[in-house]
């Protein structure tokens, strides 16, 4: 279900490499956070396979990256997408140095991302919301987030900032608003600014429709930018 075409490699090296020189940017201050707006997407992407659009796993790469490089401890990995990251997950799910927390449509594709889902080390988080999920069910549910996120402490956190849980993507059926894209950033850079100090990198995974794309990323941004 992966298309690749001849620009494939290049456009998926550059998205790698991209989320490597943010990590870098970020941890050497030259800035505040960094925002990936990159394609392909990654987090259906397995550490031996391709799929769901995804050919590399650009964030799992940034978090081995700041671990292996910066050798951080804890990293915390925030996935808002509506499909659960099943890659993500199946990446860390033994690595006590990684926190995966994903909000997702549950049952959806790609079928993962069941609540008793949790890892070797208690380190996957999944919630799993239901189609028909509003706003306020999410920010509900996305306080279970922050709880998770107080209780681990990262020093650094990435989003795996998928804009297709918006209530005009055609692949999904959560009823979320771009507005709520500000809100959801904006509680997590306040949540984790006292043991992350603004250690975030945001990488684009999904979003179909291309007006709900474009307001949601603008959102997120605004927060990343104000917070």
């Amino acid at each position: 279900d992966t298309i690749i075409s001849p620009g494939s490699k290049k456009a998926s090296y550059d998205a790698v490499s991209s989320i490597i020189s943010a990590v870098d940017f970020v941890k050497n201050k030259k800035l505040k956070n960094a925002f990936c707006a990159v394609r392909p997407p990654g987090h259906h992407a397995e550490y031996d396979k391709a799929m769901g659009f995804c050919i590399f796993n650009n964030v799992a790469v940034g978090a081995n990256y700041l671990i292996n490089k910066y050798k951080l401890q804890r990293v915390a990995i925030i996935d808002f997408d509506v499909h659960h990251g099943n890659g993500t997950q199946n990446i860390f799910y033994s690595n006590k140095k990684v926190l995966y927390i994903s909000t997702h449509q549950y049952p959806h594709y790609p079928g993962t991302g069941a609540s008793q889902e949790k890892g070797s080390y208690n380190n996957i988080f999944n919630i799993p919301l239901p189609a028909g999920t509003n706003s306020e069910e999410y920010y509900d549910a996305y306080e279970h987030v922050l709880k998770k996120l107080n209780e681990f402490k990262p020093e650094f956190i990435f989003f795996s900032a998928g804009f297709d849980a918006h209530k005009d993507d055609p692949l999904s059926n959560i009823n979320l608003k771009s507005k709520d894209y500000f809100e959801i950033t904006k509680r997590t850079l306040i949540a984790s600014k006292d043991y992350c100090k603004g250690n975030v990198v945001s990488i684009l995974e999904g979003g179909y429709d291309l007006n709900a794309l474009a307001e949601s990323t603008e959102e997120h941004i605004k927060a990343l930018i104000e917070f």
